[in-house]
């Protein structure tokens, strides 16, 4: 199974830029996008759920203030250990909290195995990981593509993405999922590059 890594990326944009022209501009514009790895653990699932419909910056916050509460060791038995204040006072919403707090008991009841997903492919992957409540498609596809470092992974209804994507192609509106996938079935398999480029261009052309 091959897994991105800085050679892949650079190897799959390039071959990227041979089949869209609009990547290759991006390409030129901007170069290779980061490979935006993370470690697939627990503690990045929590970042990943704090992510869930809100800006970077304030996820980012949320979890930065929860390593410092936790001296920077965030595992499911510590993390319970937490109260419903102090995880407001850091920035969980109620929602999230309940979240977080199933997916720490389903590790700790061994009902869930993040140490076995690398060896699942992507589907199956997806269907362990949505079993859990407050993870559905988006944060499963973000773990495939970020933690897992799959190479062929659309994250279902990325905000970011989708509008990139909107504005690279001219279209008048978001599409839907299934209009991306159509319109991005060239870039197989290396979508989860197609999908980083499109996010370098987003991240990048905010910056101006």
């Amino acid at each position: 199974m091959m897994l991105l890594d800085e050679n892949q990326i650079k190897v799959a944009t390039l071959l990227l830029c041979e089949k869209d022209l609009v990547l290759r501009k991006v390409f030129e514009t901007y170069g290779f996008p980061p490979l935006w790895a993370r470690k697939p653990e627990f503690s990045t699932l929590i970042h990943i759920i704090l992510e869930q419909q809100v800006s970077l910056a304030s996820a980012n916050a949320a979890f930065t203030k929860l390593k410092a509460l936790l001296n920077d060791s965030i595992n499911p038995d510590n993390f319970l250990s937490l109260n419903d204040l102090q995880l407001r006072e850091i920035g969980f919403s109620k929602q999230k909290t309940t979240y977080c707090r199933l997916l720490a008991q389903a590790i700790i009841n061994k009902k869930l195995d993040l140490s076995t997903l690398h060896t699942l492919p992507d589907e199956l992957v997806k269907s362990e990981l949505i079993k859990n409540k407050g993870i559905g498609d988006w944060t499963a596809d973000i773990y495939l593509s970020e933690c897992l470092l799959r190479p062929d992974v659309l994250p279902k209804g990325d905000i970011a993405m989708l509008e990139a994507y909107r504005i690279l192609y001219q279209h008048p509106k978001r599409p839907t999922h299934d209009e991306f996938m159509e319109g991005t079935a060239h870039w197989r398999p290396w979508r989860s590059v197609g999908t980083r480029l499109l996010w370098h261009y987003y991240l990048r052309s905010r910056e101006k």
